[in-house]
């Protein structure tokens, strides 16, 4: 029996994390880049560290782009890290879309450019590939020799925003972000891909999503592309107090940055635009096949939608969703409902075969980009398999997945995240 692992992570970088926030209006969800940061994330933990150096990867910055206006929140170009395939890979690309919440109103967007998720000026210059990026067969089995692509986000509403405020100097062109670097990365090789896979953590997730099928129409019937969400799965949930959080925020970056132009016209037709930039009513339009990747008990969504301080004055979830040992009878009931609303809000999708599951009873957040959750002697299991097994199987049609997992606390194999 594997034993349970949890994540902590250290109170002088999350305290370090709250003062950074502090200058976004409480009202706003406060640890939207907070969790979006795996450096963060995975500042400790109870696993030994890897034997092996991870692969750093520098930047390179998306030539022509501002002349196509395709810039950050500040007006800078965007930039991706590239590491090209070779062998049996030589023709195979992933690109995978960085995630790191959103901005919802003209303050914290302002704020953002004073950000690497809002500026290249602040972006790291080389990152670590791990995970479904690592360049190491015992770390990636399916796609290690891959031409492996991480795009950088700096627009603020999953690289679907089209407009500018010119008052405040905030440009939103997260879509010619988007096409820019699809454009460059065709011309470097990918337009003669025999196979492809568009991916995408937590926002970066939400924007496989929405960029599935265009993704796919850029390529010829013959190529194999497919499309992964890990921790996109956002749901339009009630919060605690019996509001809705998490759609208000989305109306925000909705309407501010006029991401309707770039949502599906079939959704559209049928839905407002807010609830056409939730998932759970995307899923159903999209043609391309899409692998879910998503912990039951998300823990950014625990914390930001369901139980975030707006939502809660009194701090009576405080303890609860810091460490979900710490729950008492109520909050897992309200958080078991929370589960079966996502199950039930996939029902329609998972009746495909060429979709893809993998719901685990966990409180994590991204298993994709962490190695210790993708692919490690103790990762996250859902009937012995790992989530490398998983979307490999599914992406090479070698299996049908579908796994979804037993209610908590049947999983013994979670790295759940605990916050001090």
């Amino acid at each position: 029996m594997m034993r349970m692992k949890v994540f902590v992570i250290a109170a002088l970088a999350f305290a370090s994390l709250v003062s950074f926030i502090s200058a976004i209006h409480g009202s706003e969800p406060h640890l939207s880049s907070f969790f979006e940061d795996n450096a963060l994330l995975s500042s400790l933990s109870t696993q030994q560290p890897s034997q092996s150096q991870p692969l750093m990867v520098p930047i390179t910055v998306i030539n022509g782009a501002a002349a196509k206006g395709a810039v950050c929140l500040d007006g800078t170009s965007p930039g991706y890290h590239f590491h090209p395939g070779s062998g049996s890979g030589a023709n195979s690309w992933l690109i995978h879309l960085e995630g790191g919440g959103w901005c919802n109103t003209i303050r914290n967007c302002v704020f953002r450019k004073t950000t690497r998720r809002g500026s290249f000026k602040f972006m790291e210059k080389t990152l670590p590939f791990t995970g479904i990026l690592s360049n190491k067969p015992e770390e990636n089995p399916d796609f290690f020799n891959w031409n492996r692509v991480k795009l950088r986000y700096c627009d603020g509403a999953s690289f679907t925003g089209d407009g500018e405020n010119e008052a405040n100097q905030l440009q939103f062109r997260g879509q010619k972000i988007w096409l820019a670097a699809i454009e460059e990365l065709m011309s470097k090789g990918m337009q003669k891909a025999n196979q492809a896979l568009l991916s995408g953590c937590s926002a970066g997730g939400l924007a496989s999503i929405i960029h599935c099928d265009e993704f796919g129409s850029m390529f010829p019937k013959s190529t194999k592309v497919k499309c992964l969400s890990d921790a996109g799965f956002f749901l339009d949930a009630v919060d605690v107090s019996g509001g809705h959080t998490l759609r208000n925020m989305f109306g925000g970056v909705v309407t501010l940055q006029e991401v309707q132009k770039n949502l599906p016209k079939s959704c559209l037709n049928q839905m407002d635009p807010t609830s056409c930039f939730f998932p759970q009513n995307l899923i159903q339009h999209v043609q391309t096949p899409l692998f879910l990747l998503n912990a039951a008990y998300d823990a950014w969504q625990v914390q930001e939608s369901l139980a975030p301080r707006s939502a809660d004055p009194s701090g009576s979830w405080k303890d609860c969703k810091t460490n979900h040992a710490k729950c008492n009878s109520s909050q897992i009931q309200f958080l078991q409902d929370f589960r079966n609303q996502m199950l039930n809000d996939i029902k329609g999708f998972s009746g495909s075969s060429a979709t893809g599951l993998f719901i685990n009873s966990c409180f994590a957040h991204c298993q994709s980009e962490r190695q210790d959750t993708w692919f490690a002697d103790d990762s996250p299991l859902i009937n012995d398999m790992p989530v490398a097994i998983a979307v490999g199987d599914w992406f090479f049609d070698r299996k049908t997945i579908k796994a979804i997992d037993c209610a908590y606390p049947c999983d013994t194999t979670c790295h759940n995240l605990v916050f001090k």
